[in-house]
């Protein structure tokens, strides 16, 4: 893993150099200033993202960081379609010689995938799922929803974030999960705005619980506890709460923190007639979660890889990529992510959130 996030840098400079060769073909009849000022406001737009990962503590203009942030997560997927769709016509052009030049058409293409990627991110899908446990729990059947990977920041702004709010009231929830990543890059931009006021409208009586995800600690994790502890979420980091009829939750720290307590630590809070049901935001070493006895575990992280091609990659990577899974004793949710990180697109994949009827 460590080295796929060295490789990708490098990739993604390679594949601009190669755009830009493309571009650059085109521009032979241009003045030399207006090559100059092409080339400065190509690799402007291709460097803005990580500019503002960079300068995300410095002072500066929330005006200005914000659509810098947009127009460089809406490159990174531009630049991946143009790159493999010049590719594929330009593979066709070898049987098709009169198609002229491939890079207007895949332009159009890639410019149409974007647009029902953009439709397909703004329209998350709600799973819904009946789990029966062996163990008993007092009281009715539980409804939970579980959601992930939500972003607030310069990508998932407010406005998205009271639609998020009034999806998840209206499955009318008894408890809520969020599985980390609640926070994007920065706590910043969610202090210029009413965040707090919009997720404090969360409603469920037995409660809302959290537990961080790699992101909380990009964003500063004690920062993001204080930020939390205005709204009416619980953050869980290493710690075992008993809701009233019985069900115990396990809310482990992200991975991130290499001290976090194990599993088998954890579990020995608990009462192992009594259902157990574990929060943790990466879903690794899930064949060990099924070996414990756990009853349920719900996770994010993944993405699902967000757009076609990535998502084979994290199928490849992690144990259960996405969505609901029975093991051999657990029963196993992992969020694509009702949000995303960076680019608005969902190409191949889905937003999800999930509302599970515990019984």
């Amino acid at each position: 893993m460590k080295y796929l996030f060295l490789l990708l840098p490098f990739v993604y400079f390679l594949g601009n150099g190669y755009l830009f060769w493309r571009v650059w073909q085109t521009m032979v009849e241009w003045p030399l200033w207006g090559k100059i000022i092409a080339a400065l406001l190509f690799w402007l737009i291709a460097g803005s993202l990580f500019l503002v990962i960079g300068l995300r503590e410095m002072q500066l203009p929330d005006g200005l960081l914000r659509p810098m942030f947009n127009i460089g997560a809406v490159w990174m997927v531009f630049l991946l379609y143009m790159v493999l769709l010049l590719g594929v016509f330009g593979i066709v052009k070898v049987f098709i010689p009169a198609m002229g030049n491939t890079l207007g058409y895949a332009l159009v293409t890639t410019v149409c995938l974007l647009l029902y990627g953009y439709f397909n991110y703004k329209h998350p899908r709600v799973e819904y799922i009946d789990v029966s446990l062996e163990k008993e729990f007092e009281g009715n059947p539980m409804r939970i929803v579980a959601v992930s990977d939500v972003h607030l920041g310069y990508g998932t702004g407010l406005s998205t974030l009271k639609n998020y709010v009034q999806l998840i009231n209206d499955q009318h929830p008894d408890l809520i999960l969020i599985t980390g990543d609640l926070i994007d890059n920065s706590l910043k931009p969610l202090l210029h705005e009413p965040f707090d006021e919009v997720l404090s409208t969360l409603h469920a009586p037995m409660g809302i619980y959290m537990v961080p995800g790699n992101h909380e600690y990009i964003s500063g994790m004690e920062a993001c506890d204080e930020f939390l502890r205005r709204t009416p979420i619980c953050l869980l980091r290493d710690s075992v709460v008993t809701l009233p009829n019985g069900v115990q939750l396990v809310g482990r720290d992200d991975r991130t923190n290499r001290r976090r307590k194990s599993l088998v630590e954890l579990l020995r809070q608990t009462d192992e007639r009594r259902p157990v049901v574990v929060l943790d935001h990466q879903p690794y070493r899930l064949a060990q979660v099924d070996s414990l006895g756990v009853d349920m575990q719900f996770s994010g992280h993944t993405h699902h890889g967000q757009v076609w091609p990535l998502n084979l990659v994290t199928d490849h990577l992690y144990e259960q990529s996405h969505g609901y899974r029975k093991w051999k004793h657990t029963h196993i949710w992992v969020s694509s992510g009702l949000s995303l990180w960076g680019p608005p697109f969902r190409i191949g994949t889905n937003s999800d959130m999930a509302v599970i009827e515990l019984r």
